[in-house]
């Protein structure tokens, strides 16, 4: 029973999002949705998800800013899981440093992502 699990999923990227909000949905987890990483600040600080799921680049606030809002200033051990397109190595290990929690480049697999988030959550 994975209805209480709060995922907050934060993608810039329409289809892509799309995409996985139907997977995750269909796997019942209860979303919260974020196109850039100003929203999925004030929706973690609201919500407090169960696991965080960022795409590195996106307008306003970087995937990175948000690993580093949730580790540094609202001190959560929530999971997180960053996507990346190929080529952003460097961006990467610097979102391991700030306390990212897992790794996915893109095109991701959602097959594979909810495989990664079962394991995160239970």
């Amino acid at each position: 029973m994975n209805t209480e699990k709060k995922i907050l999923l934060a993608e810039d990227n329409s289809i892509l999002l799309l995409l996985l909000k139907h997977q995750l949905q269909k796997e019942g987890y209860k979303l919260l949705i974020a196109v850039n990483g100003m929203e999925a600040i004030d929706l973690i600080e609201e919500h407090n998800p169960d696991l965080i799921l960022t795409d590195i680049m996106m307008p306003f606030i970087s995937g990175l800013e948000v690993i580093s809002h949730v580790r540094n200033k609202l001190n959560l051990k929530t999971p997180i899981i960053v996507f990346s397109s190929a080529g952003q190595e460097e961006m990467v290990l610097k979102a391991f440093d700030m306390g990212a929690t897992d790794f996915m480049g893109k095109p991701l697999s959602p097959n594979e992502l909810v495989i990664r988030i079962k394991k995160l959550l239970h």
